[in-house]
């Protein structure tokens, strides 16, 4: 028999009568990519012409390198996961073109102070980074086919993430320390950060684990003030989660990550569970965790104490850093200097730590806040994949890498301004640091592969088989 012709309603990849196809909106994403890239040309133009009186010979160059890349990735994504969500790219692409705007304006500020950057100059560099990210990006999406392959692998990957994190903290300090802090492998000139690559692994271990326990950890004894509290004996991951991120703040002097990776597994606990005991439980393990460590170690107290008065501290340089990013944001008010117009390079390691105080001041509170909703759109749409994909190890590492995003950024922002003790983590695409953008570009390729399986039609059942007799009589019809 004929099979019937695709009709309205009808899914022509599938076959199947009755499903709709849903849009795969890579004709929005070209568009919303190529206006990314304008935005980024603008930026660095304003910041030529406002610094320097014309546009830098290297524009141009710039110009289609940056294009190139994003343009590959478009190409890449509507070849292997034509469904993906069409916001992913775009918001990466804004937040990347900003950063490198403004550490071209930060190279630009350091050669006119006479500090030479000829040798190096870190804009550059950072496309460089970017480039890699994007050879990640697209091997992630050519190697990942199908996200759930990832759940099998779990626990040696778990166990990857977990050799990258402690590598740093058994390196002698020479090849690990930068800055007070051993989170780094620094070796003949060349350095990486490892702790951002284990970020995602051990999310990836996280959902795995989860979702095979979820029943267990959502077990409640008894009900206390209104919360239903979970057997001691299933307290065991939470207690293990929170001792790795105690070790990491005390053998590599890392509040950052270790506040980071804490955060992370107890919401992806949280959203397994559905049981808010446990946010509760994490809260005061890691407040506990936190009181006894600026007890006992001095570099947890001096963070803490430079947080609650920076300015006590400000003459000995304990808190210059926060009190010239609070000068900076204050300096910018509503609408900011202008693009090349402030000082950012007054505040120490403005490219990385304090690049989000560097475009407070030069776009100001809008512009700051008109960067955190492009944030709050990735992560959105993170989210909006968690809910929407079919299989849990999907919901939970979708929810996970999401919400690993939205607590960086708010943790960076936080000690930026003051809100929260300085932690070392990086704004996210924006700041100067080719391990975190590289792992960050891996991170979204997984989020574009899990949102391509969530927006991708589900294969229809197959028809039964027909029974003998009906079989026979379609062979002998004429």
């Amino acid at each position: 028999m004929a099979a019937p012709a695709a009709g309205p309603g009808t899914d022509p990849r599938q076959g199947a009568p009755g499903v709709t196809t849903p849009p795969k909106r890579r004709g929005t994403e070209l568009l919303m990519l190529g206006f990314a890239v304008l935005i980024t040309l603008a930026a660095q133009t304003i910041v030529d012409i406002t610094v320097t009186g014309s546009p830098s010979p290297e524009i141009a160059t710039f110009g289609a390198w940056f294009t190139g890349l994003w343009l590959v990735a478009h190409l890449v994504v509507r070849k292997v996961a034509p469904y993906a969500d069409p916001l992913l790219l775009p918001c990466v692409a804004v937040l990347t073109g900003l950063g490198l705007s403004m550490i071209h304006r930060l190279d630009i500020a350091a050669n006119a102070l006479g500090e030479s950057v000829s040798a190096r100059e870190d804009a550059p560099t950072q496309l460089l980074w970017a480039t890699v990210g994007m050879v990640l990006f697209v091997a992630v999406l050519l190697v990942v086919r199908d996200h759930r392959a990832l759940s099998r692998l779990a626990y040696t990957i778990g166990l990857v993430g977990l050799v990258l994190l402690a590598i740093p903290a058994v390196l002698p300090s020479a090849l690990s320390e930068v800055n007070g802090a051993k989170i780094w492998i620094r070796v003949a000139g060349f350095s990486i950060q490892p702790g951002e690559f284990a970020k995602i692994c051990l999310v990836i271990f996280f959902a795995a684990y989860l979702v095979d326990k979820r029943d267990v950890l959502a077990l409640a004894s008894r009900r206390v003030l209104g919360l239903e509290v979970p057997r001691a004996r299933d307290l065991g991951p939470v207690l293990v989660a929170w001792g790795v991120s105690i070790l990491v703040l005390v053998f590599e002097r890392d509040l950052g990550s270790s506040l980071l990776l804490f955060g992370i597994f107890v919401v992806m606990l949280y959203v397994a569970t559905e049981r808010a005991s446990w946010l509760l439980i994490g809260v005061l393990l890691f407040a506990a965790g936190g009181t006894v460590a600026y007890q006992l170690f001095g570099h947890v107290r001096v963070r803490v104490d430079t947080w609650l008065d920076p300015f006590a501290y400000y003459p000995d340089g304990g808190g210059y850093q926060v009190v010239q990013s609070l000068f900076g944001l204050g300096t910018g008010g509503l609408f900011g200097a202008g693009l090349g117009g402030g000082r950012p390079d007054q505040v120490p390691v403005a490219k990385s730590d304090f690049i989000a105080a560097a475009l407070g001041e030069e776009l100001g509170l809008f512009g700051l806040v008109a960067i955190v909703v492009l944030y709050l759109v990735l992560v959105e749409r993170g989210l909006r994949t968690s809910l929407v994909v079919r299989d849990g190890f999907g919901k939970l590492l979708a929810a996970g890498l999401a919400f690993g995003v939205a607590w960086q950024v708010f943790v960076v922002l936080g000690g930026v301004t003051g809100l929260l003790p300085l932690t070392g983590l990086t704004t996210p695409f924006v700041a100067y640091g080719g391990s975190s953008l590289v792992a960050n570009f891996g991170l979204v390729a997984l989020l574009v592969r899990i949102s391509d399986a969530a927006r991708r039609p589900a294969a229809p059942p197959a028809p039964p088989a027909p029974k003998l007799g009906e079989a026979l009589t379609e062979v002998v019809k004429p």
